[in-house]
């Protein structure tokens, strides 16, 4: 398959930061990636660009490093609490998922995705667990999660 080199000049996730040279498909450059302002094709004249475009990125990324370590600031002092239906002797019907959780956290203000909790797996037993939240690549904290019943516990006999 014949592939053509492109010089992108904004962040294409899953396929590069502004200032990096890609191959791609030439349809793709030439129908999608040119026309939109995304990559530029590879000449002289553009690889001249590349300094500045590289300085840009630096910014830009270091402008989300800050970001992200306010929000893991922030993250690091939340505590949240689940309410579930248990049955007798506390056994949970079901369990406290990813999605529970990301709801829990937007109500307190934090809009993040099922891919900021690293190496989630779903609560099933009742009490405090802590669970890894990854903001950025150097950037994780942990939030304490309370899973309680919504109901009283009756002891199963």
């Amino acid at each position: 398959m014949p592939q053509t080199e492109v010089l992108l000049i904004e962040h294409m996730e899953k396929l590069g930061s502004e200032g990096d040279i890609v191959k791609v498909r030439p349809g793709y450059a030439r129908n999608y990636l040119i026309p939109r302002q995304k990559a530029l094709p590879l000449n002289l004249a553009n690889k001249k660009r590349l300094e500045s475009l590289k300085v840009a990125r630096a910014a830009r990324e270091t402008e989300d490093l800050q970001k992200a370590q306010e929000i893991g600031e922030k993250l690091s002092k939340v505590s949240l609490a689940v309410a579930v239906k248990t049955g007798a002797g506390g056994k949970l019907f079901g369990s406290v998922t990813s999605m529970h959780i990301l709801e829990k956290l937007e109500e307190k203000g934090f809009n993040l995705d099922k891919r900021h909790l690293s190496n989630f797996s779903p609560i099933k037993e009742l009490g405090v667990n802590k669970v890894a939240v990854k903001i950025h690549n150097d950037v994780e904290t942990e939030i304490a999660v309370e899973v309680v019943s919504e109901n009283p516990i009756e002891d199963s006999e």
